[in-house]
């Protein structure tokens, strides 16, 4: 089975189309799905994800055309092929997105929206750089960093 098809497999059953309003801590950016998005949340544990969040990333994946941000938003790119979002008033994450134009996801984060409090989690990664107080249980996809390197370049900074 392909990368694609067993990603595929994994979140099938979370696909999800409409409508779903958030905002960061402050209130001053809104954020508004109205589209295709995947009503779970992956979680990853590599050294910049504890570095922007303190702790462990945690996000759900939405079609990039179906979200509207508006307010006053920052970004950092953060490697080579991604950045990430932070509204400039209060700091709150707000996005991680491809930098490729024609990439069709953006992954936001659950926080962000009342009605993702639902939502499974399917997938951990880096596993074996998660601190002691930050295990997640119950049963999902689990990689740790040489898994997902395998199959993705290393990241600069993630060390």
């Amino acid at each position: 089975m392909t990368d694609d098809a067993a990603r595929d497999a994994v979140i099938g059953p979370y696909r999800r189309s409409g409508e779903m309003s958030g905002r960061c801590l402050c209130g001053d950016v809104r954020i508004e799905i109205d589209g295709d998005y995947i009503a779970a949340i992956g979680a990853c544990h590599c050294i910049m994800c504890q570095r922007w969040t303190g702790m462990v990333f945690g996000s759900f994946v939405a079609d990039v055309n179906a979200v509207t941000v508006t307010g006053p938003v920052k970004s950092h790119a953060s490697s080579s092929f991604s950045e990430r979002g932070f509204c400039e008033t209060c700091g709150s994450a707000i996005w991680l997105k491809p930098t490729d134009p024609d990439d069709p996801e953006i992954e936001l984060f659950p926080g962000s929206f009342k009605e993702a409090a639902d939502f499974a989690l399917i997938s951990e990664i880096y596993t074996d750089l998660a601190p002691t107080y930050a295990c997640l249980a119950g049963e999902h996809r689990r990689k740790t960093r040489a898994e997902v390197q395998e199959a993705h370049p290393f990241v600069e900074g993630d060390n």
